[in-house]
């Protein structure tokens, strides 16, 4: 069992402020082995039926740990009152510290009575990051990375098979889709989740997803919303500030797995042309931990003009970052035109092989290329 010690570290951070954890990431995604991985925890798989009989009286439960315990309720979703399972443990019982897990956000059934505010901290666990892939997973193939995806099983297997990736799509249908949103056409909702899949990393157009998937534009966008709210797509807005040239509303949709991207587009080996954006979902991973999505955005202009990234700071900057495998093909024609209108902040080239960060000056704009792991706004 890999110990993975950035998301341990960050499950005790959250701790400190609130006694429980809700850990949401898709299905096997590596939730229960995270959650394995803490010593003495008491571990109780909800979906065991003597695991419900035990929770049916909480108090009783809780009064049976020891003090400061440490408890798992891993699909702590199966259990009949999840909000007040976990609503008790953080109102009568706070030195007890709570991991539940779960494949959606809280909003997504209708069993959580109570969203749980001031109680509790919320984590997405994303497929392997990059940086974990090389520290914790050994795996420094960057190409393996992104054919494979970063479920750990795809991951660490030699080959890719197919057949997990299409079992894996059945069943976030059968096990997310229908069971916590109750979505009965399947035809239509797995046509519509592989063209977003295909369309992985560009701007949404519902009315033509409508018209693929044969379903109506309010049903779209209906479903995209469960997708999200299931962690299968991550919807990017615009960053605008007014100007007339600029992309104000339409959003990018990404895929959460490059894995399941690259199994969708049936490619079985990565070409030159399709690291770029593959390397863009890696780095839109990486923010994501360590930015509030609500101050993550891309940049474009009816020009075509366009930032991969945008991150909003509370210091009222706006930081543009842009993805290239290799640095020296960066041009600065479309951050040239971004700084004309938004000039504070700073401007950074990520790109995944770097070892040592450097700075340049091109074109009077001062430039900071990095990798992930020496981005200075993570580090």
């Amino acid at each position: 069992m890999k110990k993975r010690p950035f998301w341990i570290q960050k499950i005790k951070k959250a701790w400190q402020t609130r006694s429980i954890v809700w850990l949401s990431g898709v299905r096997r995604v590596g939730k229960t082995t995270l959650a394995k991985t803490f010593e003495g925890a008491d571990y109780l798989n909800c979906d065991l039926p003597s695991v419900i009989r035990r929770l049916a009286d909480p108090e009783s439960f809780y009064d049976s740990l020891k003090p400061n315990a440490v408890v798992v309720f891993d699909e702590v979703h199966r259990v009949e009152n999840p909000s007040s399972l976990l609503k008790i443990a953080a109102d009568e019982y706070p030195s007890i510290r709570v991991l539940a897990t779960g494949s959606s956000t809280l909003a997504a059934t209708q069993k959580f009575r109570d969203s749980l505010t001031g109680r509790k901290q919320s984590l997405y666990l994303p497929p392997v990051l990059w940086n974990e892939c090389r520290d914790v997973f050994g795996i420094k193939d960057f190409d393996r990375r992104l054919l494979h995806g970063g479920l750990p099983e795809p991951l660490l297997s030699k080959e890719k098979d197919p057949s997990f990736f299409s079992e894996w799509i059945d069943s976030f249908y059968a096990r997310d889709i229908q069971e916590l949103f109750g979505i009965r056409n399947r035809i239509g909702f797995m046509k519509l989740l592989r063209l977003l899949l295909r369309q992985s990393g560009g701007l949404l157009d519902y009315s033509n997803l409508a018209k693929l998937s044969g379903l109506s534009r309010p049903t779209v966008k209906a479903h995209i919303e469960a997708m999200s709210i299931a962690h299968a797509v991550f919807l990017l807005s615009p960053f605008h500030g007014g100007g007339r040239r600029e992309i104000t509303q339409r959003s990018k949709c990404y895929g959460f797995d490059t894995g399941f991207v690259t199994h969708i587009s049936g490619w079985d080996r990565i070409r030159e042309s399709d690291r770029g954006l593959l390397w863009e979902h890696l780095v839109l991973d990486t923010l994501r931990m360590y930015f509030d999505s609500h101050d993550l955005y891309y940049w474009r202009d009816k020009s075509g003009r366009e930032i991969d990234f945008v991150i909003k700071s509370r210091q009222r900057q706006v930081h543009a970052v842009e993805c290239k495998i290799n640095p020296d093909q960066f041009e600065t024609k479309s951050l040239k035109i971004f700084r004309s209108m938004y000039p504070n902040g700073k401007n950074f080239v990520l790109t995944p092989h770097l070892k040592t960060p450097y700075k340049r000056s091109i074109e009077k704009l001062a430039i900071h290329f990095c990798s992930l792991r020496n981005f200075p706004l993570i580090s």
